[in-house]
């Protein structure tokens, strides 16, 4: 069963049989809004849509999982490779990234999942966005957060697991932000460590 999450919502890791998950895919899709009038078709655009991970030790950035370095150098975390136009519409994951949860090196508190307009396009030129948490070994998804809104940004913290007591958490972040990569947003994401 998943959990839909609004902004600043948690939800424990655990599974329901009082387990730890092992590993999780955090999951990106989403779609170009469709353009109205009678050039709609001529005008159409790709968006391209980047998911990064970024890995944190306390307040400091020790690693970052994107489309140009798709594992963490401890090989804990794993990017399934870049999209770089989105669904058209299809509603599965665009873009993945894999979390060995066991493997994340034990200084590693914070894993903090980032959305990015490379070309630049806002976010109301975007539609159908989503994240999800997913159970990689069940194939069970976990969470989805629905990155609604549209807005002038182009870029979102989307989400961020953390560790809480013996085991980690999914906390929804859905902070707007403006930037083409995750070094534009590091400001921002140092707002929700």
């Amino acid at each position: 069963m998943s959990v839909n999450l609004s902004k600043g919502q948690k939800v424990s890791l655990s599974k329901s049989d009082g387990g730890a998950l092992s590993v999780v895919r955090m999951g990106l899709g989403w779609q170009a809004a469709r353009r109205k009038g009678f050039l709609a078709r001529l005008t159409a655009r790709e968006i391209d849509l980047d998911a990064s991970a970024v890995l944190f030790a306390g307040q400091q950035p020790v690693d970052v999982v994107f489309f140009n370095h798709l594992v963490s150098d401890d090989g804990s975390v794993r990017h399934t490779g870049d999209n770089l136009v989105g669904g058209a519409g299809q509603g599965g994951d665009d873009e993945s990234i894999l979390v060995d949860l066991a493997r994340v090196p034990v200084h590693v508190d914070q894993i903090v999942f980032t959305v990015n307009s490379f070309t630049g396009q806002t976010f109301q030129e975007v539609e159908n966005a989503f994240c999800r948490l997913l159970d990689e070994t069940s194939g069970q998804e976990l969470a989805r957060y629905s990155l609604s809104g549209g807005g002038s940004h182009t870029a979102q913290i989307m989400a961020k697991v953390f560790r809480s007591g013996g085991g980690w958490e999914m906390a929804a972040l859905g902070a707007p932000a403006h930037g083409r990569t995750f070094e534009d947003l590091m400001p921002t994401i140092a707002a929700h460590l």
